[in-house]
C-alpha cells in the first residue's frame, strides 16, 4: 500500500503550503494519537529545531494529540537523535520531531520515532494515514490528554551523549570549534564538549528562527574552516539544523567527510577489540572507503542513498556501524539512530586514545578520484535495459578492476542519467566516464 502523506523521512514541505499547515498538523496529531491510544493510555514527546514555524506546528500537534487522549511532553529545541533517545528514556509511545533537517528555514517537516527510538514502522504510518482521512472527533472532557514541558530534557541528553565517551578519558587540552548551524544543537552541542574538558569556540549558535543552515553547518562548512584556522584550533565539528549529520575539519582547515569519519570509527572499534564484522555505506560512498575497510578485513555493503536504507541494511545483517558521505553516521552500539554529537565523540575518543591529530588519523583512508556526468535524456529510462550500455559498463568495470567502479542511475526528479566513475587514476576515469556518457546519450537521447 503506497503512502499518501508520509515520504521516506516523515512529512516535509514548504511552510504555508499543504501539508505544512496548522490544520493538517492538528489532524496529524489527532490521527497519530488515535493509533497510539488503541493500545491504552499513551504519551508522546515532541522536540523541534529552531525554525520560527516550529511554534505553530508544535501547538497544532499537541492540540491534536491531547484531543485523542494522549499525554504530551514538550522538549523544546532538541536535536532529532535527542528525541529518539528521550522517547525511550521516558518510555513514551512515540516521539515526534518538527524539523526539515538541513533545508532552509522556510521549509519544515514532521517525523516520528517509535517507542524503541527508531523510525516508525511502515504499518503504523499507514494506520495514521487511514485516520487522517476520517472525520476528527474529540474525546470526552475527562479523557483528554495533558501537556508537560520537560524542563530537564537538555541535561538528560547531554549526559547521555557524554556517557558514550570513555569515563577515564578527557578532552582537556583540545581546542574545538563547534558549528551548530543556528539549529537544534546550539545549546547541547557546545555543552557536551565543554563538560568533557575541551576548550570550545562556538560558531553559528545564535538562532533567530530564520538563520538555520544559512551559510553555516555541515552543508556550508566554509565558516567552520575559517574559524579553525583563525583560532588555531585542533579540529572543528559542524552539525546540520537538526543534529543528525556531521562534517569535521582538521587543524589544516581540510574537510573530513562522513566516509572518512566512518573509517576512523571502524578502525578505533577494531583496535579496541570491539566486535565489528562489517560496515554499511551507500551507492555514493567513496571507493577509497570500501578499499580501506576491506584492507582492515571488514565486509562492506552498499545500500541505496538515504539513512532509512542504511538502517534497514544494518538491521538485516545485525551490524552496528554505517552511514553516508554527507555525514549521517549511525553507531547502533551507542544509540538507535544517526547522531552527529555521538559520532563526533567516537572520533574524539580515537584522537585522545591514539595521541594523533585528526589530520593524522584520516590518513588511513585515501579518497579515490570521482568523475560525474549528467546526461539529459528524452524521458526517464533505465539505462541498464540497453544492451549497448550494458556491454560498455562491463568493459569499463573490467578495465578498472577491483579498485574502481561504475554507477549509472536515473535521477528521481528530472530526465537525467547520472554517470559516475571512480578509480585510482583521474585521467583514466575521466576518459571512461566520457565514453559511457556518450554511449548513454546515443542510446537514450
Amino acid at each position: 500500500m503506497s503512502r499518501k502523506y508520509f515520504g521516506t523521512d516523515g512529512i516535509r514541505g514548504l511552510v504555508g503550503q499543504f501539508p505544512i499547515l496548522p490544520d493538517f498538523a492538528l489532524k496529524l496529531g489527532w490521527a497519530a494519537g488515535k493509533v497510539l491510544a488503541a493500545s491504552g493510555r499513551s504519551s508522546v514527546v515532541i522536540g523541534k529545531d529552531t525554525r520560527l514555524s516550529g511554534y505553530l506546528l508544535e501547538s497544532a500537534l499537541q492540540s491534536g494529540l491531547t484531543a485523542a487522549g494522549v499525554d504530551v511532553r514538550l522538549l523544546g529545541p532538541m536535536p532529532t537523535p535527542a528525541v529518539a533517545h528521550l522517547t525511550r528514556a521516558f518510555h513514551a509511545s512515540a516521539g515526534i520531531v518538527i524539523s526539515a533537517s538541513h533545508n532552509p528555514y522556510y521549509d519544515n517537516g514532521i517525523k516520528f520515532f517509535g517507542a524503541d527510538g527508531k523510525k516508525l514502522p511502515d504499518d503504523i504510518e499507514l494506520q495514521i494515514e487511514e485516520w487522517l482521512d476520517k472525520d476528527m472527533t474529540i474525546d470526552k472532557p475527562d479523557a483528554l490528554g495533558k501537556v508537560l514541558r520537560q524542563e530537564d530534557a537538555r541535561g538528560r541528553y547531554i549526559e547521555f551523549c557524554k556517557a558514550t565517551f570513555p569515563y577515564h578519558l578527557s578532552l582537556k587540552g583540545l581546542k574545538v570549534v563547534v558549528d551548530c548551524a543556528h539549529g537544534a544543537t546550539y545549546q547541547v552541542g557546545p555543552a557536551v564538549f565543554r563538560e568533557l574538558g575541551a576548550e570550545v569556540i562556538k560558531v553559528a549558535c545564535e538562532p533567530d528562527g530564520m538563520n538555520i543552515n544559512a551559510d553555516c553547518g555541515s552543508t556550508h562548512p566554509q565558516a567552520l574552516q575559517a574559524a579553525v584556522l583563525i583560532n588555531k584550533a585542533d579540529l572543528g565539528v559542524a552539525f546540520d539544523g537538526d543534529g543528525d549529520r556531521i562534517i569535521m575539519v582538521d587543524h589544516t582547515g581540510s574537510i573530513v567527510d562522513g566516509d572518512e569519519i566512518i573509517v576512523m570509527i571502524a578502525r578505533a572499534r577494531q583496535q579496541d577489540n570491539h566486535a565489528l564484522e562489517g560496515v554499511v555505506g551507500t551507492l555514493m560512498s567513496n571507493m577509497g572507503m570500501e578499499v580501506a575497510l576491506r584492507d582492515m578485513g571488514l565486509d562492506f555493503v552498499r545500500a541505496k542513498v538515504g539513512d532509512r536504507y542504511v538502517m534497514a541494511e544494518l538491521a538485516k545483517r545485525g551490524w552496528s556501524l554505517g552511514g553516508e558521505s554527507s555525514g549521517h553516521i549511525v553507531c547502533l552500539d551507542k544509540t538507535t539512530t544517526g547522531d552527529a554529537i555521538i559520532a563526533a565523540l567516537q572520533v574524539l575518543t580515537a584522537v585522545v586514545q591514539s595521541g594523533q591529530t585528526l589530520h593524522e588519523l584520516r590518513q588511513g583512508m585515501t579518497k579515490f578520484p570521482q568523475q560525474l556526468i549528467n546526461v539529459k535524456v528524452g524521458q526517464k529510462a533505465d539505462p541498464m535495459q540497453h544492451s549497448a550500455i550494458v556491454t560498455a559498463v562491463e568493459q569499463a568495470e573490467q578495465e578498472l578492476g577491483a579498485r574502481g567502479r561504475v554507477l549509472l542511475r536515473a535521477s528521481g526528479t528530472e530526465p537525467v542519467i547520472r554517470v559516475m566513475v571512480e578509480g585510482e587514476h583521474q585521467q583514466q576515469i575521466s576518459r571512461i566516464c566520457q565514453d559511457l556518457a556518450d554511449q548513454v546519450r546515443e542510446a537514450l537521447a
